[in-house]
């Protein structure tokens, strides 16, 4: 192995087992997003004037998580997987063999939310708004959980930063994962939550993750491996990218509207 680059720290992807339980990195990323999520909501809460309650926040994470879960599922299956599936039905149900798609748990927490929405009698805008500064913080840790596993490398590439990954055949790669964590996770949450410190129209929160959320994911593909059930080499655009571009437009369109609307949110 080339000393030139860095070698992979080997991590066991199971952090313990008990009997047949095994507590996994990936796993302990998607609950310390959840219990952070879930922090910064109740603190916000507390801000809210009495718009939001807590009991309102437990019912609109609590769907939120069963959105993000089952959208994320389908939609990793039916985005890139859907040979599989058609030759394998059951394919859709082995969580354990498969992976989550961000644009999936997207939808799939678009569905919680009009659906929580119409439960509390707000708008979905107004829910929208809410939920969207707590999201980027799971993003980062859900792409650390890649990393820890070995996933979802970047190209092979001759930067000093370079990774040996194991699982990538220990060719130099860029750590696309480390790039998403960044960019999706942290800096968008800096963003977000940098830009609700002052009144919003209705909707611009919204729609300001969705721009750069979408933003962030189309330049980051640059760096990703091509996933080969979808993508190869000679393809100008990824299917990633393909599902960014309508989050960049819907992101630039409602923010538009929002301001020209001027509802402030509370």
């Amino acid at each position: 192995m080339n000393p030139q680059f860095l070698t992979f720290p080997q991590i066991d992807p199971i952090i313990f087992s008990l009997g047949p339980i095994s507590l996994r990195w990936y796993g302990l990323m998607y609950l310390l997003a959840f219990l952070f999520a879930y922090w910064l909501g109740i603190r916000r809460t507390k801000q809210s004037k009495g718009v939001w309650t807590t009991e309102q926040v437990d019912q609109l994470l609590f769907n939120g998580f069963l959105g993000v879960v089952l959208g994320g599922r389908i939609g990793d299956v039916f985005f890139y997987s859907f040979d599989r599936l058609l030759s394998d039905p059951l394919y859709l149900f082995r969580i354990w063999e498969g992976g989550m798609s961000f644009h999936g748990g997207l939808i799939g927490v678009i569905v919680a939310m009009i659906w929580t929405s119409a439960r509390q009698q707000r708008s979905f805008w107004q829910t929208a708004d809410f939920v969207a500064p707590l999201i980027p913080f799971g993003l980062g840790m859900g792409r650390i959980g890649n990393f820890i596993n070995d996933e979802l490398w970047g190209r092979v590439t001759d930067v000093p930063w370079a990774v040996l990954f194991p699982n990538g055949g220990y060719l130099p790669r860029h750590p696309s994962q480390l790039y998403e964590a960044f960019l999706e996770g942290f800096v968008l949450f800096f963003i977000l939550n940098s830009f609700i410190r002052q009144p919003r129209p209705t909707g611009s929160v919204a729609g300001l993750f969705l721009l750069g959320y979408g933003t962030f994911r189309f330049i980051v593909e640059y760096f990703r491996e091509f996933d080969p059930n979808v993508n190869n080499a000679t393809d100008l655009i990824t299917r990633g990218q393909l599902l960014s571009l309508p989050m960049i437009i819907a992101g630039i369109v409602i923010i538009a509207t929002a301001y020209r609307l001027k509802r402030h949110c509370k």
